[in-house]
């Protein structure tokens, strides 16, 4: 741990020079408080190309999820040949089933040699890395407005032990609260935007549902034990979190999930608000001509029936009147 005490205390140190050059009290609680966020901001940039990989290495577990099920049904009643047909395609398609554990994991040395540092500083004003025991008094007994020591937990302040605090409590609590609701909200972000359809069943599918409940719990029950100084790193890191995974899904969903078809939707909009995009007009409608009247064809009379000058049915042609030729009526 001891070079992580550097690491951490180094960058700590920093921010707290920084905030007593503009006014804050070096012995506040104020000023330590923002230098742990401080601390936290500055990790959480550095593991950006981590978080990077991580994403890439969701997106493309999802993506191949179909080829995994098909695996499963081919090669399912031999589990090592399945073993075996699963990591060769992660390997084909470069994935990493770990990656997305990655910033997550590496957190935990750094949230631990937190706790550490300030547990030790306010029980015995024990320095580590930089921290001199000065420093490490001051952190240690430093009180946020005056009212909520950076070093006190849930517990340790509970109303039933030796030196009740109902104030750190509420604090605590609101804290643990926090820490809890943005962990639920980050996998849940991720799980109903930026997650196919053909992605949401399945192993893979499975442990994220497990992490999006087991992870806030074990945070909720363990948060009653971390002080409150750990509890703003932990939020804090936690709003970093889901403040960056929205700005990725927004703007670089996964192809066939929801978010890329709001992303769709959005373009197109603003396609058509700037005139960029013109709508095709629609087809006129084509006219049909009226059809002619279908010309009765007259009924063949019989020869008896035209000498007597019948009535030809309707549409018939009407039979002339024979004509006698007057010049032949007078010859005769």
């Amino acid at each position: 741990m001891t070079p992580l005490y550097y690491a951490i205390s180094a960058i700590m140190l920093s921010w707290h020079w920084l905030f007593t050059q503009i006014g804050l009290d070096p012995e506040g609680g104020a000023s330590w408080a923002l230098s742990i966020i401080g601390l936290t901001l500055v990790i959480r940039i550095l593991l950006i190309p981590l978080f990077v990989k991580q994403i890439k290495s969701s997106r493309n577990m999802q993506l191949i999820q179909p080829k995994v099920k098909e695996l499963q049904k081919k090669y399912g009643h031999d589990r090592e040949r399945l073993a075996q047909e699963t990591m060769k395609l992660y390997k084909d398609t470069g994935t990493n089933p770990f990656a997305s554990c990655l910033p997550l994991l590496l957190q935990m040395p750094i949230f631990f040699a937190l706790f550490r540092l300030l547990d030790q500083a306010a029980k015995n004003g024990t320095a580590h890395g930089l921290l001199t025991e000065e420093l490490a008094r001051k952190f240690g007994a430093s009180e946020i407005f005056g009212v909520f020591p950076i070093s006190e937990s849930f517990w340790q302040a509970r109303v039933w032990g030796a030196e009740p605090d109902g104030a750190v409590m509420v604090l605590a609590l609101i804290l643990v609260l926090a820490m809890t609701a943005t962990t639920f909200t980050t996998q849940r972000q991720l799980m109903s935007k930026n997650m196919p359809a053909d992605a949401l069943s399945g192993p893979y599918a499975q442990q994220q549902k497990m992490l999006l409940y087991v992870l806030p719990v074990a945070f909720g029950l363990g948060g009653v034990a971390f002080p409150i100084g750990v509890l703003l790193y932990w939020t804090t890191s936690n709003l970093w979190t889901m403040g960056q995974q929205f700005y990725v899904i927004r703007n670089n969903p996964a192809p066939g999930t929801p978010a890329f078809q709001a992303k769709v939707d959005r373009d197109r909009a603003k396609a058509e608000r700037k005139g960029l995009l013109v709508a095709e007009p629609e087809a006129p409608a084509v006219k049909e001509k009226p059809r002619a009247a279908t010309r009765q064809q007259p009924k063949k009379q019989t020869r008896q029936q035209r000498r007597q000058g019948g009535t030809r049915p309707p549409g018939s042609a009407q039979a002339k009147p024979n004509q006698k030729n007057p010049s032949k009526g007078e010859e005769s």
